[in-house]
Parts: C-alpha cells; structure tokens; sequence
C-alpha cells in the first residue's frame, strides 16, 4: 500500500540555468561530456509523476524522508537517510544508506555502489525514481510496474521556497494520515530490527498499559509518555470531548485538558487552536512544519510564543466517534516531527480511543449499577404510590388523584405540607407514574448545606475549582439527566442559589463551578417546602419569579392530626413491614393500642409514627402490640386527650383534685397500671406520678 505521495525537494535549485541547460541539450544534440556532468531524476508514479529532479557532477544527492536531504520524499516507508546518487569519475552510482527495507533495481535490494544507466528505474520504499540523461525521452522499458493505490492527501512538491501549486508563501500542513501501516500491515517482512518492527513492538507495549488504565487522566499520561519515548516531541497534551455531551461538529474551544507534558516544565496554555480544527474537521493526522514562519500560524495560535517548529496532531477516533485529540510539539528546528512519527501517533491514537471507550463504558455502566442499585434499595424500602401512600382518608384520595393526573404532564410540582407528612413519597411517587420512570430519581436537601456547597452540590464544580476541589465532580442536575430531581426545603436556597436555579427551570444551560463550558440538561423538577413561601416572598428572601415559577403544580399533603382515620391503617401497614425487617413474630396491634396512637397529636407526623412502629416492634415481647409497649413523645403529651366514659360525662361540680385523680386513675387503668407508660402519657415523671397516688392514697386494686 503506497501511504503517501512524495514531497521532493529540491535544494539550490535554478530554474533559469535548468531552462537554458534544457534549450542547449535540445538545439545542440547529444554531449557526453555535459550528459555525464549533468543528470537527472524523474518521479515516476504519483500525481507528480514526470517530476525532474536535475543532478550536478561533484554534488552528492541524497534522498530521504528527513528535511536535511538534498531531495525530501516523506514516502512512510522510506527510511529519514535511504540513500544517495553520485557522480564518481565520469560514471553516476546509486548508494544505499543503510534504509530499513533497501533500495532495490528491478525488485532486488542493491549492495554496494550500483552503476545507473540511461533509464534505469529503482525503488525507494514506494516511490519509483528513473535516472536518465534525457529527461524529455520516453522511458517505455521499465514503467510498466505495478503502482499501488494512493491513499493520502496531495501535498505539492517543493524547490526550495517555491512549490509547483503555488497558494502559500510559507508551507504549513505538509502531511496528512488516515491511516497506519500498524494496523494495515506491510507487504514486505519486518525483522524485530527494523525501527517499524521496533515501533510495533513498542506500541503493543503501550497498548497493554492503556489497557489497565481505570480513568481517563492516567491514560492520557501513560499515552504522552510512550510517545515522548519514540518521537522527538518536548510538548504534549491530550485533549478530550465532554463524555456526556453530544457534539456533532466540534470545535477546538469545547476541548477539555486531560493530560500535559513537557520537558521543560513550562505550564500549559490553550495552543494550535487552528491546526485542532483542521484534524477534528477531517477526523486526520496532520504534520505541520516551519510553523514559526507561517504568518497564519501566527496570527491564530500562541504558537509563536512556544516557538513550535513542527507539529502532529492526531484524532482520538473509532468508527464514527470522536472522543479528542493528541497534540504534539517539537520546539528543535533540528530534530523536527515529520510524516513517519505520525503513523505512530495515529496508530496510539487509534490504541486509545479503544481505550478510553471502555473507560467510558465502564464508568457509564458503574453509573448504571449504582443507579439501579439505589433504585432498588429504595424500591425495597419504600413502594410505589399504591403501597406507600397508605391511607383511606379523603385526602389521601384527593392527592391520589392529583398525583396520577400531574405526574404524566411533565411539568414543575411544588409539594407543600408539615416536616414528616411524606413529601418525598409523593414526589417519588410523581415520578414513578410519569414518563421519566425509567430515568434517574436525585433527591437534594437544600437545608443541608451551605450556599457554596449547595451550588456545587446542584450545578457540579470542575477540578481546582476551590480549596478542596481535588477533580471534577457531576452535580445533582446533570445526575438526574432525563429523570426526576427532588429538592426538599427548597425555601431554604440563598439569593444567589435562586438566581441560577431559575434559570435552569427555564430551560437555560449552566456552568459548573470553576468552568466555562456549558451544560444542557433534560430533567424535571419536582420541589417541597415546610416554609410560608408567600410571607418570604413579601420579605424579600424568596424571588417573586422563582415562586411563580415553582407553582405551576401545587400539592398539599395534609398533617396527620387532620386526618385521624388513617392513624390505625398506617400503623398496621408499619407492623407488618417492620416485623419482617426485623425477624420479630409481632403481627397486630390491641385495641388499646390503637385508641392510644389515634388520641396523640402526632407533631412529627408519618415519619413520628413510623419510627415509634419500630420502635415498639424492637421492644415487644409478645405478637400483639399493647400500650405498655407504645412509648409516645412528651411533645404531644400537652394535647393528648384520653377518650372514655368519664371524659365524655357530663359536668360535675367538682373540685380539680377530683377530676386529677380520677384523670390518672383512668390513665392507669388504660396502661394496665403501668406506672411509667402512664407518667409519660400524663406528662410528669414517674416519682411525680408516685407522690400523687400517695397523696390520693391509690392503690393498684387486686383482682
């Protein structure tokens, strides 16, 4: 495969003299004298083919990839000194260099000086050269070979300062790659001694290290350290897409740094900014030379601060993605990056890309695991709408009914209600019944935390963002992407946190903290509060917009005070739930119990009740729950009302004392005399309770 039209140089070439040296050999015949002192070279395949190269007597003219030869031909497979045409005593030889894969005359490597004669044709890597003395004759003997396909760019020959397509006045990309010898193969054997059988043998190496890299910053370094070992760069930097963005024309600003590395320290600054967009327009490897020299360089890049003399950029590409590139630079103007070094570029590029796929892979799939995994610890905890919003109250039939008409509409729900009713019950449950089900469910508290926590909480911060930010950290948002995000006490955000929330809700992108790139996100928000929000609203802590905003949907859970008859349907639904939690044979509750639990307040609501299920549950000896067991706040205690015969009488003209002892003496009877179930009902404590039936000489009566 020919992997590169030639680029021949021609030093100290003049065209006029040429002009006037071909006029003569024409008007004047055949002179064998200035035949033997002046030859030359004709490129033979190609789209430059005819290409005449002339050869003066007392000039050796060597040929090869590198830039310092008399005749450049940056062919992949042509060695960077191949080898050298001379004139010796009146008779032109063809030398060879020691080039990796020869220089071969009808198909056999020469050894030795090799006499050319008229027309004779010979082989350097890909490229075919004729040598004659006569370039206008027809050379028929020897043009009938075999010419492989060319599959690289067209790049214009050059005679010093003026090339054959005359568009620039300096040169700039000089070489282009879309593919590499290292994963197309070679038809010729390479020995291990061959620099490509030692570059393959150094790219399986690094492969291998790629391949046990777990995050894309250790990649990108191990990457930037195998090729400062084989090329002649001193400055490198990988530069990757956002991962969870899809950019369909990128452009080199949305690059983000994953790796830097330079020989001599320097800190790196954005770079080749012109030269990026080229290869992540035409997803190919590009060699760029006098870059210092080149006016457009200079006017678009930092590069002439750098001095960069040569530059390889290669895409981080496989199949139809791209994930970033890989930039290299040689600031030696005597050991520049040429077309061969970027074969192996590409070929780690290619390498990497595999890489860094399934680095992506895997961190898309560990999102996954623990999204599912969280998802069904809290599934296991915490049922869907039918089993978790238990209850036969009518509100609880009313919310219901909201919930299941809300919930597909996709828009913006304020949940509103006491601490401990289950807000965020009804918010999963908002989510689980609308068309985001299958995505992300982020609960955040925004009381939780400071205001710049908060922000980096929500929005995400970027590395070195502040003390502490030691790497890039996602926020809530982008974690819900296509899904559902629940922030409780959201009357609890500052200002400054309001601001940048609103406009998220309108559908404007956001920056993480530290960053500069911005981010879109699909999600659906779904907010509670405990606040008056409209008196914070009047006292201006809470935005106007924002409030409106919020209130597209309202839904207001109601305390459990107010809706006493679903006292005894969710303490029997918490004694099932915690007795096989807790392996406890526990399976009902007495009736005292029950009149118990439906005559408190309840001041922490559902989740108060919940924990005192538990609670009771851990603690019960038997498999029915009684009073005794039941061990209530003192923070209700104010307003607990015992419900019997005796409250529900008629008035007495008695003295308080009386109705005291006849109010504990119904306490005790209800707790089966249990003298500290009582005391916390009543509200005193137990040597105070003991000092009043003494007082009141009561005694637990003998049955």
């Amino acid at each position: 495969m020919f992997f590169g039209h030639c680029v021949v140089e021609a030093r100290q070439l003049d065209l006029r003299t040429n002009e006037l040296t071909m006029n003569n050999l024409k008007n004047d015949g055949p002179d064998r004298t200035a035949q033997q002192s002046t030859a030359y070279l004709v490129l033979r395949n190609g789209p430059m083919d005819g290409t005449v190269i002339p050869l003066h007597a007392g000039q050796n003219a060597t040929i090869g990839r590198a830039t310092t030869n008399r005749i450049v031909v940056p062919d992949e497979i042509c060695s960077r000194n191949h080898c050298e045409v001379f004139c010796d005593d009146g008779q032109w030889k063809l030398r060879d260099l020691g080039s990796r894969n020869g220089t071969r005359v009808r198909g056999e490597a020469i050894t030795g000086d090799y006499a050319l004669v008229e027309g004779r044709q010979f082989q350097i890597g890909n490229t075919f050269l004729s040598f004659t003395f006569e370039p206008d004759g027809a050379l028929a003997d020897e043009t009938n070979m075999l010419r492989e396909e060319d599959t690289a760019t067209e790049i214009p020959v050059r005679h010093d300062d003026l090339t054959l397509d005359i568009q620039e006045a300096r040169p700039e990309i000089v070489h282009r790659t879309g593919k590499t010898r290292y994963v197309l193969g070679i038809t010729e054997a390479i020995s291990s001694r061959d620099r490509a059988g030692q570059e393959a043998q150094r790219l399986v190496r690094l492969g291998l290290k790629m391949g046990a890299a777990n995050d894309v910053r250790s990649l990108s370094e191990i990457v930037l350290q195998g090729l400062f070992e084989v090329t002649s760069a001193d400055i490198g930097a990988v530069l990757v897409l956002p991962s969870n963005t899809a950019i369909k024309r990128p452009t080199a600003g949305q690059l983000e740094l994953a790796a830097y590395k330079s020989l001599d320290s320097r800190p790196f600054e954005r770079i080749s900014d012109y030269v990026s967009d080229v290869v992540l327009e035409t997803r190919v490897a590009v060699v760029a030379l006098d870059v210092n020299a080149n006016d457009r360089f200079k006017a678009s890049d930092s590069l002439n601060a750098m001095r960069a003399e040569s530059i390889i950029c290669a895409p981080i590409r496989r199949d139809d993605r791209l994930f970033g590139l890989i930039q290299l630079y040689s600031t030696n103007p005597d050991n520049r990056l040429e077309a061969d070094d970027s074969e192996f570029v590409l070929a780690v590029a290619d390498q990497m890309a595999i890489a860094l796929e399934g680095i992506q892979e895997r961190s898309r799939l560990t999102t996954i695991l623990e999204r599912r995994e969280n998802e069904n610890k809290s599934l296991r905890d915490l049922l869907k709408i039918e089993t978790e919003l238990v209850g036969d109250s009518d509100s609880i039939r009313r919310l219901r009914e909201k919930i299941l008409r809300v919930a597909p509409t996709g828009a913006t729900v304020l949940i509103r209600g006491e601490s401990g009713v289950g807000k965020e019950l009804v918010a999963r449950a908002i989510h689980e019944h609308s068309g985001r089900t299958s995505g992300p469910f982020i609960t955040m508290n925004c009381a939780a935390l400071s205001e710049s926590l908060l922000e980096s909480e929500l929005f995400g911060h970027e590395k070195g963002s502040f003390t502490g930010a030691i790497s890039r950290k996602v926020g809530k948002f982008e974690q819900a992407h296509q899904g559902t995000l629940f922030l409780d006490e959201v009357g609890e955000m500052s200002p400054a946190i309001q601001a940048k929330f609103l406009r998220v809700l309108e559908g404007h992108p956001f920056e993480r903290v530290g960053g500069g790139i911005e981010v879109r996100v699909d999600v659906r928000v779904v907010a509670a509060t405990n606040r008056d929000l409209e008196r914070s609203v009047e006292a201006g802590t809470f935005r106007k917009d924002l409030y409106f905003r919020l209130q597209v949907m309202e839904l207001f859970v109601e305390p459990l005070r107010d809706r006493r008859s679903d006292i005894a349907i969710l303490a029997n639904h918490f004694v099932e739930r915690f007795a096989k939690k807790s392996g406890r044979p526990v399976h009902s509750l007495s009736p005292a119990a029950v009149t118990a639990l439906v005559n408190y307040p309840w001041p922490g609501n559902v989740r108060e009740l919940q924990n005192t299920i538990e609670r009771a549950v851990i603690l019960c000896s038997g498999d029915t729950l009684g009073p005794a067991d039941i061990q209530l706040s003192a923070l209700g205690a104010g307003d607990l009302r015992i419900i019997d015969d005796k409250s529900r009488a008629a008035f007495r003209p008695v003295s308080v004392d009386i109705i005291e002892q006849e109010h504990i003496l119904a306490t005790l009877e209800w707790t089966k005399w249990n003298k500290s179930q009582a005391a916390h009902i009543l509200g005193i404590e137990r040597s105070t309770l003991d000092r009043k039936l003494k007082k009141y000489e009561v005694e637990r009566p003998r049955h």
